[in-house]
């Protein structure tokens, strides 16, 4: 068992029965009272937040994660099938894993799957992906001035807002945490 004293950003620990990653971690000394620890974690199973405040010296419960890489194959229903690069055996992960991810993945895709207890539990896509314009409105003549954005779709059938310059077979560079154009790719 470790202690309070072990804790640090982006450590894992169960906090009443659930998995939490660890945000950030405050030590205070307040005046002649007792020292503690202000800990803020998001649990990763339901992603809020909380905070708590342990005693200094408390036994914390560190969990360790199982991370490997995985092939993305396709998706039928509401589940994802990857292929383990190593063993080459599939498995499926539901929806609610892989979450608002799951817009930006490409068939053949490599992603990182976090396991806990061989159940898995994440998924880490890589913060940028390159994905092809397959429609997009043309932009209005004069409206150019501002910055004005369209939606546009792009192959894996995500909606994302880009400029008016862009057009159908451009290859644009997309941020998977915020769903945010970033750049034309130029090719």
């Amino acid at each position: 068992m470790a202690t309070t004293s072990d804790l640090r950003v982006g450590t894992i620990i169960k906090f009443n029965g659930e998995l939490h990653t660890v945000v950030s971690v405050e030590h205070r000394t307040p005046g002649n009272l007792r020292a503690f620890y202000q800990v803020k974690m998001r649990n990763l199973i339901n992603g809020k937040m909380i905070e708590n405040r342990f005693r200094s010296g408390e036994t914390v419960e560190i969990e360790r994660l199982e991370q490997k890489n995985f092939q993305f194959l396709y998706k039928d229903g509401d589940n994802y099938y990857f292929m383990d690069n190593d063993t080459y055996d599939q498995i499926h992960i539901s929806e609610e894993i892989v979450g608002e991810q799951g817009h930006f993945i490409k068939g053949g895709q490599n992603i990182q799957i976090n396991f806990h207890d061989g159940n898995p539990l994440s998924m880490d896509m890589p913060p940028h992906v390159e994905l092809k314009v397959i429609s997009a409105p043309p932009g209005v003549k004069g409206n150019t001035a501002t910055n004005v954005t369209k939606q546009v779709t792009v192959e894996t059938g995500a909606l994302i807002n880009a400029p008016l310059f862009i057009n159908e077979g451009d290859i644009i560079k997309v941020d998977t945490r915020t769903s945010e154009y970033l750049e034309r790719v130029k090719k």
